[in-house]
């Protein structure tokens, strides 16, 4: 026996329901009817469960081709098998060409309705089935993306925080304060984003630009924490830092803040009119990255304070900064720092070393 399913059959004249309702009673059918095209709609939202409808066309009230019009019309609806009934054949175009699956020619042929019915509700079911695996399939993709997107966000903290603490293992060793790669790393992403640089961009500036200074791991304590000036051969040793960062941070192509965070420990001391090191680099040849990171790191650096000296005002850092445009710095990034300082200043406030002291240079911004 074929598996249950509901008809509506719709029809102004009793005497063509009932021959229809008789030529389906052989079939594993429920059977609804309407004698109106109103109250075909009426049973279509009260039955949604509803696998096929063989519908008449003309009829008072509401005809066939305007309930055809408004099923076809309905997101829900759009799917249901729709069999029309006529004894037109000029009508036949006309319902096909407005989504109708199929005709019955008036008289019916009992044998031809029933298969017409079975086949079509059968490859309704057979759609079904796929619409509802696609759907099963869709939220375990969503899911599985989701997951993965929680994966990839975790990985990418794990990653920081390699970066964070490989960054500080060098401050460390110079007395850097504990902050300082945290607010460079802010500082250079705000930068980054402020010279047009794309999110993802930026992002990748912001996991790298700790490991600015990671070559100094490298470089003897006798030379790293020497209280005085050094002299030329020391200088010259201090420099490898930058060599050595780049060779740290070596072979990690794989990883986007590695290879970034090599590109910035080789040229964060390069300078734009070409006088830095370790390769002379001059202007744009200078990777933006680098040359975000040297304002970051410079900024922070004259605003904090340090066994050797204290911090400087806001107005003597500006001064200082300024007279490194086109020398120290690229003059496009450092006008985007000065047009945008307060943002800058509120970085070093959030992540200052001592959170129970007020920072100055927020204070000196707010006077001047």
């Amino acid at each position: 026996m074929f598996e249950e399913f509901t008809v509506l059959l719709v029809d102004d004249d009793n005497f063509n329901l009932m021959i229809m309702q008789g030529m389906l009673e052989e079939t594993n059918a429920t059977i609804l009817t309407a004698r109106n095209g109103e109250e075909a709609l009426q049973q279509l939202e009260a039955n949604p469960q509803l696998d096929i409808m063989l519908l008449d066309l003309q009829m008072p009230v509401m005809d066939g081709f305007q309930v055809l019009q408004l099923v076809r019309q309905n997101t829900r609806l759009h799917t249901l098998p729709v069999i029309v009934v006529t004894a037109d054949q000029q009508e036949v175009t006309r319902v096909l060409g407005m989504g109708a699956n199929d005709f019955l020619p008036k008289p019916f042929n009992p044998d031809e309705m029933r298969m017409r019915v079975k086949n079509h509700v059968r490859t309704k079911r057979y759609q079904d089935l796929i619409n509802n695996m696609n759907a099963v399939l869709e939220q375990k993709v969503t899911e599985k993306t989701v997951a993965l997107r929680e994966a990839l966000a975790l990985s990418q903290e794990a990653e920081y925080e390699i970066c964070l603490r490989l960054g500080r293992a060098s401050e460390f060793r110079d007395m850097e304060t504990g902050m300082h790669t945290r607010r460079i790393s802010e500082m250079s992403k705000e930068l980054a984003l402020l010279a047009g640089l794309s999110e993802g961009d930026a992002e990748v500036l912001r996991l790298a630009s700790p490991l600015h200074d990671v070559g100094k791991i490298g470089i003897p304590d006798r030379i790293l924490l020497k209280p005085g000036k050094l002299d030329d051969t020391e200088m010259q040793i201090m420099k490898l830092h930058t060599t050595i960062g780049g060779r740290i941070l070596s072979e990690g192509d794989r990883f986007s803040s590695l290879s970034a965070g090599q590109i910035v420990a080789l040229q964060h001391h390069e300078k734009w009119d070409g006088s830095g090191y370790p390769h002379g680099l001059k202007g744009e040849e200078i990777h933006i990255f680098a040359r975000i990171v040297m304002v970051a790191d410079i900024f922070d650096a004259l605003a904090s304070d340090r066994p050797y000296k204290k911090a400087f005002p806001l107005d003597t850092i500006v001064g200082i900064m300024e007279d490194g445009r086109g020398q120290f710095f690229d003059p496009r990034l450092l006008q985007l720092f000065f047009d945008n300082l307060p943002q800058f200043v509120a970085i070093r406030e959030r992540l200052k070393d001592q959170q129970d002291e007020p920072d100055p240079l927020l204070e000196l911004l707010s006077i001047t």
